[in-house]
């Protein structure tokens, strides 16, 4: 526990010393970082345990460069400048921070110098960017942080074998998916306080499976396959695992970390922090880490400033999207990228360096983005020469770099593209501009992946000048929604990529007209789709069958910023987060529009449903319980009997509750009446009767003086 010092004893101490605690700006004071004093931090008690991280501190800002020319005095000043001009370049060289140690016997320098940075940030960017310079060919630097000279001076002489530790078997971490009444879990911030749930519809609230407060100090996610939640700290990021007690599984040390992201297969965990910069000329430093999820090493790190990482190798820390890094779809996670000027940098994980050790040149790229379950890339080059070079679409296979199919597009304005889930379907949206270049039109470009020759057809809508609100393909389906129009109320129009008599050719299944709608949810099994209106539209909600192309329900959840499908399908969660100072929580509805509850919360961040992985089963045995679905419905349906019986005995014996107040307050009344029995007697001068009917109403009226005004008047004729 931390010693508390009175202030007089402060005072005292500081006289001794002669200091005037009065004239010191407390203020002002800047403590080193990651130093708390010993004073633990109350919301974050957690990571404080006696295994909590170390960081090194000392000599951290400081670099050895070795492998330097050794030079007589009259060529000092030459090669002092020399490396403070390539060395001023990774950051600010303290003043008399750059010293070269001098032979006394010779006066010639000993080949190595030291130099003081500002920042640690800055002392491992030069040590990562010059390590390996060549000045020359006798010449090639050897550069290293000061502490790691001590570090390595530690290290024994003899090797010892290190502890084998007993095995001790580890919590099931996908145990939450066996639960008996096939719940889904939910993770929802509120204030201080991080819960998580079981949704119960059938019980119509909620169950708390596990609550902690200062859980996290920015946010909490998912990892994609739902074995981890990931919290974020000052010291760096954490998962934690389990079906209730989410113990803690490891931590990642990030200083500062703002921003985190998995890979598909939940292998990797990327870290992102922005630093700023000490010369206030300079951009922001950028650090990404990639870490081992399952065993926290540090897998590889990337440094420099935010241009290299803003999107087309140009641009601020405005110019930066998250994630930076992109992951190849699937589960095998074996490579990521990333964009730059005029390339895409494709890394793969066994070694986690460059695929063919090069990045893939590609002119004037600006987007490119993975196929879902495939290792395709897709990119995006507009036009360039004033029209003369038309804008592209290319499809890259990986790790050969074959380009598989590409499409030329003229009068681009802008182009976005969206995968189906299954990566069996590539859309493109494209705005092209109009012949006299005042105005734009959309269509889209529709890639058949699966098929010879990947072939592509163009869609128009019917009013091609039609402003696109929002797109969206329906996940496991051929089927994709769009809403579009310019008026208040837009159109919603659904498509199918074939149907019974175009198996091959695009076609529009129906047009809903004049919904109040900017938003499209798909349910996860696909089939439905909620119909939504954010923002201005204040919270309606609709919900649709498509495969009956009909309205199931319409709803409204006033406020509403966001809209989530649960996993499986079944249930939606709509929720008011504190963007709004009002209505804070949210509410669960079934699949078809039903409200079934809701919860409300202050100052509510976060709801987030817990991902489930991919089934195990076969299309086919997922097919054959379709339909057989009554028989193993049977089971279930008495399940819903048991739990409504359960309901309606709730319900009956709150209604007896209710029921045996009302009689207690009755009672209470009676005798009240009973006990007052002599008193209204003597009020009535001796009638007994308490008797209305035996009683005559008499009107009688009162005649009484409310005021007297006097008024005297002038007698005219005597004056």
């Amino acid at each position: 526990m931390t010693e508390v010092v009175p202030m007089a004893d402060l005072e005292a101490y500081a006289g001794r010393l002669g200091i005037d605690l009065s004239s010191v700006d407390l203020d002002s004071i800047q403590l080193p970082p990651g130093d708390d004093f010993g004073i633990k931090s109350d919301d974050d008690e957690d990571l404080f345990h006696e295994d909590a991280l170390e960081f090194e501190a000392g000599f951290a800002n400081v670099v050895v460069v070795d492998n330097l020319p050794v030079v007589p005095p009259e060529k000092f000043e030459k090669l002092e400048g020399v490396i403070r001009k390539i060395y001023s370049q990774m950051g600010t060289i303290k003043e008399g921070g750059l010293w070269m140690p001098v032979n006394p016997e010779t006066k010639k320098t000993l080949g190595y110098c030291f130099i003081e940075y500002n920042t640690t940030q800055e002392a491992e960017l030069a040590r990562e960017k010059t390590n390996g310079y060549k000045l020359d060919k006798s010449h090639i630097f050897a550069v290293n942080l000061f502490d790691d000279f001590d570090k390595y001076m530690k290290v024994p002489d003899e090797w010892k074998a290190a502890e084998i530790k007993p095995y001790t078997p580890g919590e099931n971490l996908q145990q939450w998916l066996t639960d008996e009444k096939a719940r889904d879990q939910f993770v929802i911030r509120a204030g201080s306080n991080t819960e998580v749930f079981w949704n119960d519809p059938r019980q119509l609230m909620p169950e708390l499976v596990h609550q902690r407060q200062y859980w996290t100090e920015s946010f909490v996610q998912w990892s994609p396959l739902g074995t981890y939640l990931a919290t974020v700290h000052r010291q760096g990021a954490a998962v934690w695992g389990g079906a209730s007690t989410f113990n803690r599984l490891m931590r990642f040390a990030h200083p500062q970390v703002r921003l985190i992201d998995f890979s598909p297969g939940e292998k990797y965990l990327v870290t992102f922090s922005s630093h700023e910069p000490s010369n206030p000329r300079d951009t922001h430093r950028v650090v990404l880490n990639i870490f081992d999820v399952r065993t926290g090493k540090l897998m590889r790190d990337f440094k420099g400033n935010a241009d290299e990482f803003a999107t087309g190798g140009s641009g601020g820390v405005s110019g930066i999207t998250w994630p930076i890094f992109r992951w190849c779809g699937g589960k095998d996670d074996k490579y990521f990228a990333r964009i730059g000027k005029n390339m895409i940098s494709v890394y793969e994980t066994e070694t986690f360096g460059l695929v063919d050790k090069k990045s893939m040149k590609v002119d004037n790229v600006v987007d490119f983005c993975w196929s879902p379950t495939d290792p395709i890339l897709a990119l995006f080059v507009p036009e360039l020469g004033g029209g003369n070079q038309p804008a592209k679409v290319s499809l890259v296979q990986i790790p050969g770099k074959e380009e598989l199919r590409q499409k030329n597009l003229f009068s681009v304005s802008d182009c976005k593209m969206y995968w189906q889930n299954n990566g069996e379907y590539l859309a493109v949206k494209v705005d092209r501009y109009t012949k006299t270049k005042k105005s734009t039109y959309t269509g889209f470009e529709l890639f058949r992946i699966k098929e010879r020759d990947i072939p592509i057809e163009v869609l128009e809508l019917d009013n091609k000048n039609d402003k696109i609100v929002a797109f969206a393909w329906e996940p496991k389906g051929h089927r994709f929604a769009v809403i579009h129009g310019d008026n208040p109320r837009p159109d919603v129009s659904f498509y199918s990529m074939r149907t019974n008599q175009n198996t091959g050719r695009v076609s529009k299944l129906t047009t809903l007209k004049s919904k109040q709608a900017n938003a499209l949810y798909w349910s996860p099994a696909g089939r439905y789709i909620v119909l939504a209106g954010l923002k201005g539209f204040n919270g309606q909600l609709e919900f649709y069958n498509v495969d009956e192309l009909e309205t199931m329900a319409t709803g409204e959840h006033f406020m509403a910023t966001d809209i989530e499908w649960d996993p499986t399908g079944r249930y939606v969660a709509t929720a008011v987060t504190s963007v709004h100072e009002m209505e804070n929580g949210f509410h669960i509805w079934s699949f078809s529009g039903k409200l079934l509850y809701r919860l409300s919360r202050d100052h509510f961040y976060q709801f987030l449903w817990r991902p489930r992985p991919p089934s195990l089963l076969t299309a086919e045995k997922e097919e054959e319980i379709a339909k057989n679905l009554k028989k193993y419905s049977k089971k279930y349906e008495a399940e819903d009997q048991d739990v409504s019986m359960q309901l309606n005995e709730q319900d009956r014996k709150k209604r007896k509750m209710l029921q045996d107040q009302w009689n207690e307050w009755v009672a209470k009344w009676k005798q009240m009446h009973e006990e007052e029995r002599q008193l209204r007697i003597q009020l009535r001068d001796g009638v007994v009767s308490d008797e209305e009917e035996e009683y005559e109403a008499k009107e009688v009226e009162v005649e009484e003086v409310l005021d007297v005004v006097e008024e005297v008047v002038a007698d005219l004729d005597q004056e």
